[in-house]
């Protein structure tokens, strides 16, 4: 793989209807087709592999990682309400200060900064709830959606396995290894049964994670947000955006039911699970997760 050029974070203000600061990452030439990458609940910019962005960099595209409202060195709602889960869960809202429309407008605000009419959606998890939203509420920013391990917002599809995650304990946010600790813990609990985790590598992520940012409130904000939400499936029904649904068979996070519903919403959307990958990234999977984002994002290129 040729060397790809990584430029230094870089952070802009007064972003989207909010006004608030994001801080981004661009990764190869940008001259190329853009790629805005967006990470799931509670999870930062840098929870996109550097070596995962060169792969994409390396195949003709520019990617561009940022950090959400509420995560890393974004802009933090902590004079919100503190969200009341459960509550929530019942359909009381009054706790939650924003929605997955409001973190869309965020990111459509990003593109407004660095002078994009429109741009390549590849969404995560969250990310992926997001990417759609975007696509939803802003069709023609959007050229490429790629949703991947996420779902509907329907909740007969694509719900935890709350088993694989009942002993794991709330996060030790005060404590740097402590919190490195519980990161392991519960990427081990989620991960991919065929692709053991790379315990270092994740270890130093979560590192880096917890010196960027360790809101204790700022995950359970956005938790709420997806709650708020609703079910998308009818209106993902209207797309007209070239789509790449991309799960694992084995995702205790979000169940791969999740996918296979996004995947039928969106017309045309192309669906591909793989056996033996959880809720995560690994490794081994870079190489081909890029060479279809690619692929997708080619074949629109070439029409436009």
């Amino acid at each position: 793989m040729d060397i790809v050029q990584k430029h230094d974070e870089q952070e802009v203000f007064n972003v989207g209807p909010s006004k608030i600061r994001m801080v981004y990452q661009r990764f190869g030439d940008s001259a190329l087709p853009p790629v805005f990458l967006i990470m799931g609940g509670g999870a930062q910019m840098i929870n996109w592999p550097e070596g995962f962005c060169m792969e994409l960099a390396s195949r003709g595209l520019h990617p561009i990682r940022f950090d959400n409202r509420d995560t890393g060195l974004s802009t933090h709602f902590t004079d919100a309400p503190v969200p009341d889960f459960s509550a929530v869960q019942s359909g009381d809202f009054s706790t939650v200060a924003y929605t997955l429309s409001d973190m869309a407008a965020d990111t459509v605000g990003l593109m407004d900064a660095l002078g994009y009419d429109s741009v390549h959606l590849v969404g995560a998890s969250m990310g992926g709830m997001i990417a759609q939203t975007v696509a939803i509420e802003y069709p023609e920013r959007v050229r490429s959606l790629t949703s991947m391990m996420s779902t509907t917002g329907n909740n007969t599809v694509g719900q935890p396995d709350w088993t694989a995650l009942a002993n794991l304990g709330a996060p030790q946010i005060d404590d740097r290894q402590g919190y490195i600790e519980w990161q392991i813990r519960s990427l081990k609990a989620i991960g991919s049964p065929k692709y053991p985790l790379d315990e270092v590598y994740a270890a130093e992520i979560a590192g880096r994670a917890w010196d960027r940012d360790h809101d204790p409130l700022g995950m359970l904000r956005q938790a709420v947000a997806v709650l708020k939400s609703g079910d998308r499936t009818e209106k993902l029904r209207s797309l007209q955006v070239p789509a790449l649904i991309i799960h694992g068979e084995s995702d205790k996070m979000v169940d791969v039911s999740g996918g296979r519903a996004t995947a039928a919403a969106i017309p045309n959307a192309e669906l591909v699970i793989f056996e033996g990958m959880g809720h995560g990234l690994p490794k081994q999977l870079w190489a081909e997760f890029a060479t279809r984002i690619a692929d997708l994002i080619h074949r629109v290129e070439s029409s436009r």
